[in-house]
Order: structure tokens, then sequence, then C-alpha cells
């Protein structure tokens, strides 16, 4: 089940649906990195290639494999 969180991006507000797992696994990442779930999607955010939702994925599988 997706759950949508609106969050601010460059100062615009966007909404991302995501399933809870991925949601708890961006919390778990920006407690390790000491910084915000929006400041850690706002980083994946400026690196991506292909929608906001589908890179936070394969940002967090990526975390996670390494």
């Amino acid at each position: 089940m997706l759950i949508k969180k609106s969050i601010t991006i460059k100062r615009h507000r966007t909404s991302v649906s995501l399933e809870k797992e991925f949601w708890d696994a961006l919390s778990i990442i920006s407690k390790e990195k000491k910084i915000s779930v929006e400041k850690l999607i706002f980083n994946i955010d400026i690196k991506r290639e292909s929608s906001l939702a589908s890179s936070i994925r394969v940002f967090v599988l990526q975390y996670f494999l390494k």
C-alpha cells in the first residue's frame, strides 16, 4: 500500500507516494546520516534521472546493498 507524503523541495511543495517500507528505510538512513528525511530526499532529487519516487527506491536499494 502506498503512503503519500508532502515535502518541500527547493521551496516547492510536492508529494511522494512510496510503500511504508521505503518510508521506514528513509527514516533509518536519515538517522544514520544525521539529516532530515526531507534533506535526504532533496539530495536524491538533485541527482535523479527518473521520477522522484523511482529514484528514492533505487537509492534505498543501493544504500542497503553496499
